[in-house]
């Protein structure tokens, strides 16, 4: 692919905050629209099985938001059917709009000759027939979800109602005690939606533009990353796409950006506030280590004894940078904070600001500090602390 002349050249702190506007960090949220607006405005969010002090999807509209309730992000999310659940970044929770644009996948995953699980012979039928009868229900009301207590070791009916998911012929309308609970697509998708009329192209188009808005300027990587898209599959429609070539100082590959984006400046402030490791607007390393020169990684898959920032280290976002991380915990009502990590003395109102506030979110009326990377920045976060808890 021949890529055209650049339209701008943006510095990298002009490339940082216009990221930052982008993942609804940066000016004025639209609090009327709510979880259902910043889904929407992101396009994907990411679900996850760890929860600690709540789980990523509810932890990415409070970062944005402030303290929304989890029954209230719970019904944002599914009820009226305004999302439903796929194959993204990873599993994520997508605007409903967009089911027809996932038609590329649904028939990739149709033609895919070879599976890592058995499906039993008439376990696709008795599937679909039971959910029409009965459903929604869970693999467990279908069922049983498991052979045994390997989780591996999926169950036929699982098997067949996880394949139907990704065939398209069955969604997961909600989580119920983070149980998917599943229903037929005719059922639960609106019928104006409910097609697969669109060829791979056109999906195609769609998400790379999508995934342009929601980075607000990205190189080829971050765009195919949003919506785990093949290099490829972005080279054949980004210049039918609507962004347009930027580059960005200090960034050694080409970038793309949404010509909205470059319209105005980026400006506002925004919370301080702890970021789920699942957000999207630090999910990718490479991108993250570009954008913020902030290097992290998820270690809940790491062996405790070579874990660096700790279980579910979660970056802290102040005043446009990631300045430091906490790896929470909870006892009782109080929040504990396993290990801090600081990036220098400046990022302690920040952090202290923010396990404050995630504090209280959780119900939690104290913040106890373990362990601090910096042992001489304990007492001032510990003063800073007691003035935020105040």
């Amino acid at each position: 692919m021949t890529t055209p002349p650049p339209t701008a050249e943006l510095t990298a702190d002009e490339a940082r905050r216009i990221a930052l506007r982008a993942q609804g960090f940066l000016g004025t949220p639209d609090r009327r629209a709510g979880v259902r607006g910043v889904l929407r405005h992101l396009g994907a969010v990411q679900l996850d099985t760890i929860s600690v002090l709540a789980r990523s999807h509810e932890l990415i509209p409070y970062a944005r938001l402030g303290a929304v309730g989890r029954t209230t992000v719970e019904n944002a999310y599914w009820k009226d059917t305004h999302a439903f659940e796929y194959w993204s970044h990873a599993a994520c929770i997508l605007p409903i709009e967009e089911w027809p644009h996932f038609a590329f996948r649904r028939r990739a995953y149709r033609a895919r000759p070879q599976w890592h699980h058995h499906l039993p012979d008439g376990a696709y039928d008795q599937v679909i027939k039971q959910l029409r009868t009965e459903g929604p229900l869970t693999a467990t009301e279908l069922g049983g979800a498991k052979k045994t207590s390997e989780w591996w070791d999926w169950s036929g009916t699982k098997v067949a109602v996880e394949r139907a998911l990704m065939y398209g012929e069955v969604v997961c309308v909600e989580r119920r005690g983070w149980k998917r609970v599943y229903d037929l697509a005719e059922r639960a998708v609106p019928a104006s939606l409910l097609h697969d009329e669109l060829d791979d192209t056109e999906c195609l188009r769609r998400l790379v533009r999508l995934a342009g808005q929601s980075l607000g300027v990205g190189t080829r990587a971050d765009i195919a990353d949003y919506h785990r898209l093949k290099g490829e599959q972005v080279d054949e429609v980004i210049a039918d796409s609507g962004l347009v070539p930027v580059t960005v100082a200090g960034w050694s590959k080409p970038a793309w950006a949404d010509p909205a984006a470059l319209e105005t400046v980026p400006r506002g402030r925004h919370r301080t506030t702890l970021l789920s490791p699942f957000d999207s607007l630090i999910w990718e390393r490479a991108r993250t280590e570009r954008v913020f020169g902030f290097t992290h990684r998820l270690e809940a898959y790491v062996p405790k004894p070579k874990r660096v920032h700790g279980y579910f280290a979660m970056p802290v976002l102040s005043g446009g940078r990631l300045v430091g991380r906490v790896d929470p915990a909870r006892e009782g009502r109080t929040l504990v904070a396993r290990q801090v990590s600081l990036d220098s003395p400046k990022a302690v109102p920040g952090v202290a600001q923010a396990l404050a506030e995630a504090a209280s979110w959780v119900g939690c009326t104290d913040v106890r500090v373990e362990r601090v990377d910096a042992p001489d920045l304990r007492d001032p976060l510990t003063r800073e602390l007691a003035r935020a808890l105040a």
